[in-house]
């Protein structure tokens, strides 16, 4: 709906206040799509990435629902409960609940794992409005009778496809066993599956379906490329871009957890400061790396896909793939983590001749090639001739080793503050 304005969506003055404490006036598509429906009270099925305002478009419905009906929450149980698959993402929903909410009298409370579990049980123990939860350490405290969800009004499935690619289907099917039938039920996901719209199926009520984006598209303020580069030189040709000046914030994948932990090591080696996120990492230093990274303390953070969408990062001028990744929609994911509140961004990916594959299945489901840079230092024409190259590669680079190269395109400047994160 063109120039609306959160004004508009007639939220309640706590809400809209708190919103006008962050600088924003108007909803993104995602927000203006489902706030309406949402207060009505409907289900709904939301197809967002990150990085759209998804969060803010149930958050909002939600704290203007709990702070209508006022209702104390009896312990152990929580009024609205929001499934999510990391504890990045968990602790960032949690983070938008509390921000939103700021000027209301709600309790929040978060639990996952990687952390102890008593401040969690104690939190639980008088009873909260809203839980945010990863599904292994819910069904712990579930099981120890540390959680009911009997009370549950609002029930949030996030980021469902990728619950299901990390296998929490099993999970997901034992919570919702345990919810009331008679509730409002809000799933998101950043594709459409076939298993995702069965998942739904079995869980919605005549959903309002609202989507964003098609499910196979990238952002389109993302400016992307495709580097080809010998294993060997991986490296080298990273820590050169890396050192261009524009290069404010970058996030750079991996395949693998040691992949992760020898990369920021050759980095450091180099000069370049960076930190490692993923599964092996405890939560206390995945935390400290990332609010290092968000605070613009170290510019450079390596991660699994873990984080390709447990990262909710403003000003990622960056997303580098050193490893193309084996599922085509993860490259989607992780390069959704630029190009966010109306900046632009550059995704870049590294392609060995023996991730010639990863690129074709990228592409295919992208239904257009990645373009290519071909002058670069580290450029391998073996590789691009394993991968059948014949359309031209692209300039953007330009210069060599000595007098330094840089990435042409759109740059990531922001414009101004639209839709609420």
């Amino acid at each position: 709906m063109p120039n609306q304005t959160f004004d508009e969506l007639k939220l309640a003055a706590p809400i809209a206040r708190a919103l006008k404490d962050e600088g924003y006036t108007v909803p993104t598509p995602i927000q203006a799509g489902a706030i309406p429906s949402l207060l009505e009270g409907r289900d709904l099925i939301g197809c967002a990435q990150t990085g759209t305002g998804k969060t803010a478009a149930f958050a909002l419905p939600i704290l203007q629902r709990l702070d209508a009906q006022q209702r104390k929450a009896p312990p152990r149980t929580a009024r609205v409960l929001v499934l999510t698959p990391t504890r990045e993402l968990a602790a960032q929903v949690g983070e938008s609940f509390r921000t939103y909410g700021r000027h209301l009298t709600l309790k929040h409370a978060l639990v996952f794992g990687g952390v102890g579990q008593g401040p969690q049980v104690k939190a639980m123990s008088r009873g909260v409005d809203v839980l945010v939860a990863t599904p292994g350490r819910l069904l712990d405290l579930m099981n120890q009778g540390h959680v009911k969800l009997e009370g549950v009004e609002v029930f949030v499935l996030d980021e469902a496809d990728r619950m299901l690619d990390m296998g929490f289907l099993p999970d997901i099917k034992r919570v919702i066993a345990k919810l009331p039938s008679q509730r409002q039920t809000l799933l998101f996901s950043a594709t459409m599956a076939p298993e995702i719209m069965r998942l739904a199926e079995g869980m919605l009520r005549d959903p309002v379906k609202v989507a964003v984006n098609p499910p196979a598209s990238t952002v389109e303020t993302v400016d992307e490329r495709v580097l080809f580069v010998d294993d060997g030189n991986k490296r080298a040709l990273l820590t050169e871009l890396l050192g261009q000046k524009d290069v404010d914030r970058a996030l750079v994948f991996t395949r693998t957890k040691h992949g992760a932990n020898r990369l920021v090591k050759q980095l450091g080696q180099s000069s370049v400061k960076a930190n490692a996120i993923h599964g092996n990492k405890s939560q206390t230093a995945r935390t400290a790396a990332l609010k290092e990274f968000r605070d613009g303390r170290c510019r450079v953070l390596v991660a699994t896909d873990i984080a390709a969408r447990g990262i909710d990062v403003d000003g990622i001028t960056h997303v580098v793939n050193f490893d193309l990744p084996n599922e085509p929609e993860s490259y989607i994911h992780r390069i959704g983590r630029t190009a966010r509140a109306g900046a632009d961004g550059i995704a870049i990916s590294f392609c060995a001749a023996a991730e010639r594959a990863y690129l074709r299945d990228i592409e295919r489901l992208l239904k257009r090639p990645v373009p290519i840079v071909c002058d670069h230092p580290y450029h391998s024409p073996s590789a691009a001739r394993a991968e059948g190259v014949s359309r031209k590669g692209s300039g953007g680079y330009k210069g060599a080793r000595k007098g330094g190269w840089n990435v042409r395109g759109r740059r990531g400047g922001a414009g101004g503050r639209r839709g609420a994160g």
